[in-house]
């Protein structure tokens, strides 16, 4: 798909597809009876004629240009003309524009149109035209995204040109620049949304880090990639990702990716990313009900998550230094598999009682976080698909947020912010610290059943952070599937969300 800039509306006058917008307004009548009267407002519109004829349109008398209320109509040229209502202009919010757009361009492409223009100066609701083409952009190239690559029957797209018509030639530069970053971002998480939707049969944890390392070299320049097999995992002593890895008929995998911006100073900072990718969970010997056990291809969503934001962070060339670990392996039942009571040495050297096989994530997150803290960064985050508590606590909508320092928790809360996602903040206390504490090893892998479990797994976490790296734990365990209320993500199978907040903090964050 291309995406084509007209500043003089040539393109959009001869275009087989328009798309408009129209304001909502309220007229105060004055008298011995006040009265108000809401209508839209089309006079933005360039031709005269178009908006001549929307006028005379029966379905205009009932058309108020309200928020998501649209009218489609053929022109006089034969053209279809698509009308979305954007409310009252003095209310609305980029994540209104965002929404609009994916609803306009889903109707649009079910007619199998290859060429559709939009009056970008119309839709200009953030007065910032370049921030309006990027979020136009941005949202047409979420919910385009289809995964069919096992179907018989390819998902078609016809659309094959995007006008963006009406603005001022001066700010060519600053909308190219807008549309180049929208495709850098969602180009990441389309394939992040490709690695989670992809069948557990075929990404084993080999096969997952091959596919990363195939991306990397393909893509980011100037990244590099260290990949651990298991023997080199032996010799880091990671025993809690090994001791996950007992039962499956596949070795687990470290890779190690590592980026630093072109102008490197005494002062850029170190940030590290690190995430769960375990690529089916079967529960081990503490077995998920089999209703439990379907969508778990996604439980390596975590490790997913911070690769497309390290990888669009490369391509929109972050001014801080990256590290991302992914740690990978399935939970599989065997002979070999770990048994609950075990007790296993974590990487940092203590010691953990597994109660629960089916506390994984946080016995492979461990050890990644113990390595990530020998590479020295400023700050860390880490995603994972780690507790069903946190669907409990937030929904399947919000992203709970945990960790050890404030100041850098709360630039992550402000970034999701800017971004349109959803964050919430969940406390850690030294009572759910001293729930992991066992009897017979420094600490358990699970604390009081049915009683804060989010905010405990993040407590097992923060004993494998050092204490003078700043912290912050994401659990993405509602977030990485569907969200049916956003219309520019997938209706089915991994939603990508997160990695547009983590890609702003990490290339426009306050270092």
């Amino acid at each position: 798909m291309q995406f084509k800039l007209d500043a003089t509306g040539d393109q959009f006058a001869k275009s087989e597809v328009k798309v408009l917008s129209a304001y909502q307004v309220t007229t105060e009548k004055k008298g011995k009876t006040p009265t108000s009267e809401t209508h839209y407002d089309i006079k933005h519109w360039k031709d005269q004629t178009l908006k001549e004829e929307f006028d005379n349109l029966i379905a205009a008398k009932k058309y108020k240009g309200g928020k998501d209320e649209s009218l489609t109509f053929t022109g006089a040229m034969g053209e279809t003309v698509h009308v979305v209502g954007l409310g009252q202009k003095n209310k609305l919010k980029q994540e209104d524009l965002r929404r609009t757009i994916a609803r306009a361009f889903k109707a649009i492409k079910s007619s199998k149109y290859e060429v559709i223009s939009f009056d970008l100066d119309g839709l200009n609701v953030l007065h910032d035209v370049a921030q309006t083409a990027g979020t136009i952009v941005e949202s047409i190239l979420l919910c385009d995204y289809a995964f069919d690559k096992y179907l018989s029957k390819k998902s078609s797209n016809e659309v094959k040109v995007v006008n963006l018509s009406h603005f001022d030639k001066k700010q060519i530069s600053k909308i190219e620049k807008a549309i180049e970053s929208s495709k850098n971002i969602c180009s990441s998480i389309n394939v992040i949304k490709d690695f989670v939707n992809e069948a557990p049969n075929y990404l084993h944890s080999e096969e997952y880090a091959k596919r990363v390392e195939t991306d990397v070299k393909a893509n980011l320049k100037g990244v590099k990639i260290k990949i651990l097999n298991k023997a080199q995992i032996q010799k880091e002593k990671m025993g809690l990702l090994l001791s996950v890895n007992a039962g499956s008929a596949y070795e687990p995998r470290i890779v190690h990716l590592t980026y630093e911006p072109s102008k490197k100073t005494s002062k850029t900072k170190h940030i590290a990313l690190v995430g769960k990718g375990i690529t089916f969970d079967t529960g081990g010997y503490s077995l998920k009900p089999g209703a439990s056990m379907m969508g778990m291809k996604n439980d390596m969503g975590g490790s997913a998550t911070v690769y497309g934001a390290f990888r669009a962070a490369v391509l929109e060339k972050a001014p801080v230094k990256m590290t991302c670990i992914l740690a990978m392996t399935d939970n599989a039942v065997s002979s070999l598999a770990t048994f609950p009571d075990s007790i296993i040495t974590g990487r940092n050297g203590k010691t953990v009682e597994i109660l629960n096989t089916d506390a994984e994530g946080r016995l492979i997150l461990a050890d990644a976080l113990d390595y990530a803290c020998d590479q020295k960064p400023d700050c860390l985050i880490d995603a994972a698909t780690l507790t069903g508590a946190a669907l409990v606590a937030l929904g399947n909508q919000v992203c709970a947020i945990l960790g050890n320092d404030q100041k850098w928790i709360n630039q992550i809360l402000d970034a999701a912010k800017t971004k349109d996602e959803y964050m919430w903040q969940l406390p850690i206390i030294d009572e759910w610290r001293n729930d992991i504490k066992s009897k017979v090893a420094d600490i358990k892998n699970i604390g009081t059943p049915m009683r804060a479990g989010t905010a405990i797994g993040a407590a097992f976490l923060e004993e494998f952070v050092s204490k003078d790296v700043k912290w912050a734990h994401l659990d993405v365990a509602g977030v990485v599937e569907a969200q049916s209320h956003l219309p520019y993500c997938s209706s089915h199978g991994a939603s990508g969300l997160i990695v547009r907040t983590l890609t702003h903090l990490l290339v426009h964050g306050q270092h």
